[in-house]
């Protein structure tokens, strides 16, 4: 999958068509809801609460704390239980809060009052997406507000929204591109509201002809948002790739897509966008994808923040054989779990659960000079190189080989015959040059 691109239909491999034909269903947490104060890149947001006070569906709880950082948001009603460090998806102790349900879900005053966001002067706008907790949704987690907030609005030309989703397994950006489509549409408006001088275009692969259907009509009024179907191609989605793909621009590691006149946004963060900005609603659910050959009853499930993985698992029917692997995202990119006893949170998008572990059977062995990985690395570079230097941690041979340039997005682990562990060990070498950045 990592290599292989193909024109239109279902890969056979890739896992997605477990769930993509199955309507997105709710789930509705069962136990206590966790809110670690950090889902997002930055400082993580400072608890306004304390054990013993109560809260409602809509309250904030978590207030944005420096320039880098947003606002948590409670998704249910009821009491907090405790204020304390608990585990997160990444295997850190996160300060979190943690609320018991009490299962009325009585919401604070004005939730989910239309709004008529062409009224709204650009400020405006983005101190709503602030105090909602808006983040980038695919992954990354980069507060909306500050993406949304470049040097020059006039200099942005291009808004680029990405629905390619081309991680193996995943369906969630997919449903909602098929059942959020008028959100979708809005939430995009609003942000064209902000860039006078930009295009919209909404890029989707080759193998959603559903989605690309729908969009196709979406769009056909809009004089500012286009759709582009581009290749099946992992990793299209990363943003780099995928800004080449749908402008020809093409920027490098020092670079931020607003230096070439670009922003790109994840098609769940514009329905977040939407549902905050003409609806009062801050981020509070997510749609993630529950699949894999260990789950009984694959799926994609609304599920409030804060929920448990074990109650996604639940969702899915259980496990029909105990999994020898848990991934939080996906199989690509994605973080392996060793519990399920943490919380889902805004940049949650999958639990996926197999049969076997496919990396732990294969032992890693040398390298056999083959050239695979150079043959397939998105970001031009050496993997095989690079990793002579990662293993030795030389931080200054890493980054003379334009290291900081590779995206983790996994190719070259996935093509290596000797099963060598290079992305993981790329992810050392980078957060070990970017730490010591910081301290310059």
């Amino acid at each position: 999958m990592a290599a292989g691109t193909f024109k239109g239909g279902i890969h056979p491999y890739d896992g997605k068509h477990l769930t993509m034909d199955k309507p997105t269903t709710i789930l509705l947490p069962k136990g206590d809801l966790v809110y670690p104060m950090s889902q997002h890149i930055g400082n993580p947001a400072k608890p306004i609460v304390a054990k013993g006070d109560k809260v409602l569906v809509g309250q904030k709880i978590g207030e944005a704390d420096g320039a880098v950082s947003t606002c948590i948001i409670s998704s249910v009603s009821g009491t907090v239980k405790a204020v304390e460090p608990r585990l997160t998806v990444a295997g850190t102790m996160v300060e979190s809060v943690v609320v018991e349900n009490d299962n009325e879900y009585t919401p604070i005053e004005g939730l989910g009052a239309s709004r008529d966001y062409t009224t709204l002067k650009k400020e405006e706008i983005r101190s709503i997406m602030k105090e909602a907790g808006i983040v980038g949704m695919g992954g990354a987690g980069f507060p909306t507000h500050i993406k949304l907030t470049p040097k020059n609005d006039s200099a942005i030309e291009y808004f680029i929204i990405n629905g390619s989703e081309c991680e193996p397994y995943l369906t969630s950006d997919y449903r909602m591109m098929l059942e959020e489509t008028n959100r979708l549409m809005i939430g995009i408006r609003i942000v064209l509201r902000l860039f006078e001088n930009a295009k919209a275009i909404i890029a989707v692969e080759d193998n959603k002809p559903e989605a690309i259907r729908i969009l196709k009509d979406a769009v056909q009024k809009e004089s500012r948002i286009e759709l582009k179907v581009i290749k099946t191609k992992y990793p299209q989605g990363a943003e780099r790739q995928l800004i080449y793909a749908t402008t020809g621009r093409k920027m490098n590691a020092t670079m931020l897509p607003q230096d070439i006149g670009c922003i790109v946004n994840n098609v769940d963060t514009m329905i977040s966008v939407c549902k905050a900005v003409a609806e009062t609603t801050p981020l509070m659910k997510r749609v993630i994808t529950v699949s894999g050959d260990a789950v009984k009853n694959p799926g994609n499930f609304v599920v409030l923040t804060g929920t448990n993985y074990s109650e996604l698992a639940e969702a899915a029917g259980g496990f029909q054989t105990k999994p020898a692997k848990l991934i939080s995202g996906g199989p690509m990119m994605g973080l392996a779990l060793y519990s399920l006893d943490i919380p889902v949170t805004k940049t949650s998008s999958s639990l996926l659960a197999f049969a076997t572990d496919e990396v732990a059977t294969m032992p890693e062995g040398p390298c056999i000079r083959c050239g695979r990985c150079v043959a397939v690395c998105p970001g031009r570079i050496v993997p095989q190189k690079l990793m002579e230097y990662a293993e030795r941690c030389d931080d200054k041979g890493f980054e003379s080989l334009n290291g900081m340039e590779c995206c983790e997005c996994g190719s070259c682990s996935y093509i290596c015959p000797a099963g060598r562990h290079l992305t993981q060990a790329f992810k050392q070498s980078r957060r070990s040059i970017l730490e010591e950045r910081k301290k310059l």
